[in-house]
């Protein structure tokens, strides 16, 4: 796919790869013993289809304010910018975008649920 005449690569980080992994393999085992509908199935669809999007338009999600990314993603992957796109079931996809005269690149840095979000972002349950 491109993007304003950029190749668009959806590369996933191995933090967001090892999530990706475990909810396939969830998801064939299930498959294997005949559920057809789970919220595992509904999460991996969902995962699929924003790969579809991203690729289509690196910038569908929503972007972070630069003063709300937090210091975990700018520690680890040296962010500048940070996106999300909410998935089913209260998940959530996070991607950085990097970008170079021949090609655009959503790093995806997590799939995470609503918990583990909350807790990356530092929002306090009531």
């Amino acid at each position: 796919m491109s993007f304003q005449g950029k190749e668009v690569r959806v590369v996933l980080s191995a933090e967001a790869t090892e999530e990706y992994n475990e909810l396939n393999r969830i998801v064939g085992d299930e498959l294997q013993r005949g559920i057809t509908s789970s919220v595992h199935q509904s999460i991996f669809r969902s995962i699929e289809r924003v790969k579809g999007w991203l690729k289509e338009n690196p910038f569908a999600g929503d972007q972070i304010k630069k003063g709300q990314i937090p210091d975990y993603y700018i520690q680890k992957y040296g962010v500048t910018n940070l996106w999300r796109i909410e998935l089913s079931n209260y998940w959530r996809l996070i991607y950085t975008i990097q970008s170079n005269e021949v090609e655009v690149i959503d790093f995806v840095l997590g799939i995470i649920d609503h918990k583990e979000y909350d807790k990356k972002f530092g929002y306090k349950r009531k």
